[in-house]
């Protein structure tokens, strides 16, 4: 059954002209490059990204990586540290712009629009495209204005009503709500690190993105913060696409349904993640997830 589009992101207008959407239909239509064991390509997909590489200087960390993040799915990047994926993951909203040395090539589309395409305004681009990181960082602000930065910021409202509805809705779908009710203009570096990072996740939902990025969220918190960011990330998949990296190949396995398998800067495998962890295709992913390496 093919899901129904997402409406529009306000805070993602029209700047994007039809030439745009052409140039990146063109670009899909690209062979891709090294192959990539599995199915790394879904129908209808949220984003694809097709013979990605990038480089640091003359140093190649990604090489020719072609994947698609799927509507409502949580896609999990897991494999050996310096494998690439956090590298690949940070291409994903452009993060890896704020690196100087810092080279993409290849194709990369939301919705089928090339995310590096000199017309493309990485602010609304990363409001479409949101990040939680492997450190909570909350801002140095109250918890309210935690959340409502987003939304203000970007204009999507129009008066303190609207502003306060936008902040409990996604305290609420970050599963905070009852924890922070009664203490909103406290600060948010006053919570405990799950919370904040429940805290960093709604204020990423706050601008309604289509796409969430988690960098190893769990991987600084205790086994009871994770149980309940795991759980939260289950009823994120219902609204927006999921892309996480994680360490914890038992996380994976819960979260995703879907797995990629990245060593040295290749995508060795994609699959359902039942069948990656169960009857892997590839030698280097079986090696991987049976503790022979990583």
């Amino acid at each position: 059954m093919e899901l129904a589009p997402q409406p529009t992101n306000p805070a993602f207008p029209t700047m994007l002209s039809g030439d745009i959407v052409q140039d990146s239909v063109d670009t899909r239509k690209r062979s891709t490059g090294r192959r990539t064991v599995g199915t790394p390509f879904v129908e209808n997909p949220r984003m694809t990204c097709r013979d990605v590489e990038v480089y640091y200087g003359e140093k190649c960390a990604i090489n020719k990586i072609s994947i698609d993040v799927g509507r409502n799915e949580v896609l999990a990047m897991i494999g050996p540290s310096g494998c690439g994926k956090s590298t690949f993951l940070r291409c994903l909203n452009r993060m890896n712009d704020t690196v100087p040395s810092c080279r993409v090539e290849g194709d990369i589309c939301l919705d089928e629009i090339d995310i590096y395409h000199p017309s493309v305004d990485v602010v609304p681009l990363r409001a479409r495209v949101g990040m939680v990181f492997q450190k909570p960082n909350p801002f140095p602000k109250s918890i309210y204005d935690n959340v409502a930065y987003g939304p203000r910021i970007h204009g999507l409202t129009k008066n303190k009503a609207e502003l306060d509805e936008i902040v409990e809705t996604s305290l609420i779908k970050a599963g905070l709500w009852e924890e922070a009710k009664d203490r909103l203009l406290e600060p948010g570096t006053g919570l405990s690190g799950g919370q904040q990072q429940r805290l960093c996740i709604a204020r990423a939902i706050a601008v309604s993105p289509e796409v969430i990025l988690m960098d190893e969220p769990c991987s600084a918190l205790d086994p009871i913060a994770t149980a309940k960011v795991e759980e939260l990330i289950a009823e994120l998949r219902t609204q927006f696409s999921i892309v996480i990296v994680t360490h914890a190949m038992q996380q994976a396995a819960r979260v995703s349904q879907r797995t990629a398998y990245f060593h040295l800067g290749d995508l060795v495998e994609v699959g359902a993640t039942d069948k990656i962890f169960t009857n892997p295709q590839h030698r280097l992913t079986e090696d991987y997830i049976t503790g022979r390496f990583g």
